[in-house]
C-alpha cells in the first residue's frame, strides 16, 4: 500500500480560462470560497504535501498557504505543462493531480488511485467514469510515479502536449468511479452556476 505521506498533491490552476472569458478559474468563488481553495481543502487530507501550479495571480494562490509554481513551458501549454511543473517540484515518490475547477471530487480519490496503481504495478493511475454508456477517462485526475519526470521532459521537449499521448507510452491503469458528477468541472460561468 502506498502511504499518503509519499504522495504530493498538485492543484492544476495554470490555464487561460478562455471558456470562462479569460478569468482565472481557480479564483472564481464556489459557495463563497475560491475553487482552488476547495480543491486544496479536499485534496489536503489525502496527501502528504501540496503544491499549486498557476501562471497568473501568484500572490493570491500563495495566500492559500502552499507553494505555487508557474509552468516551466511557455504560452499556457496545457495540463501536461502543469504535470511537468509538479514533477519538477515533487519531493515524494508519487504525484496526484486534480484541476482547480472541480470542487466535488471524491474524498477517497487518491487512496483508490493508489490502491489500483499498486495492484496493477502501473506507473500511472487515472480516473475513468461512465457517461452515456461509454467509459471515458478523466486524465487530469491521476496519480503518477515521480520517476516519470525524465520521460515527460523528453515528451514535451519534442513538442508533445496531449496527456493521453504521453500516458499511452507508460503502464497505465484506469480506475472506474461510479459518480461522473463528482468530476464535473466549471469551464464556463454557466457551469459554475450549475455546480
Amino acid at each position: 500500500m502506498i502511504d499518503k505521506d509519499s504522495i504530493t498533491g498538485l492543484i492544476l490552476a495554470g490555464g487561460r480560462g478562455s471558456r470562462m472569458g479569460g478569468v482565472d478559474k481557480g479564483l472564481q468563488n464556489y459557495q463563497g470560497i475560491p475553487m482552488a481553495m476547495h480543491a486544496l481543502l479536499r485534496l489536503g487530507p489525502q496527501v502528504g504535501q501540496l503544491l499549486v501550479n498557476a501562471n497568473r495571480n501568484l500572490a493570491a494562490y500563495e495566500s492559500m498557504g502552499v507553494p505555487v509554481w508557474p509552468d516551466a513551458l511557455p504560452d499556457y501549454a496545457g495540463p501536461l505543462a502543469g504535470f511537468l511543473t509538479g514533477l519538477e517540484h515533487c519531493e515524494t515518490e508519487y504525484l496526484a493531480t486534480v484541476p482547480c475547477d472541480t470542487p466535488k471530487f471524491p474524498e477517497d480519490l487518491v487512496a483508490r488511485l493508489a490502491g489500483e496503481l499498486s495492484a496493477a504495478c502501473a506507473e500511472i493511475a487515472m480516473v475513468a467514469t461512465r457517461q452515456d454508456g461509454a467509459v471515458r477517462t478523466q486524465p487530469v485526475f491521476c496519480l503518477l510515479r515521480a520517476e516519470l519526470l525524465d520521460s515527460l521532459v523528453a515528451f514535451t521537449a519534442a513538442g508533445g502536449r496531449k496527456i493521453d499521448k504521453w500516458t499511452a507510452t507508460h503502464r497505465c491503469v484506469e480506475v472506474l468511479f461510479d459518480d461522473p458528477a463528482a468530476f464535473a468541472g466549471a469551464n464556463t460561468i454557466a457551469e459554475l452556476q450549475q455546480l
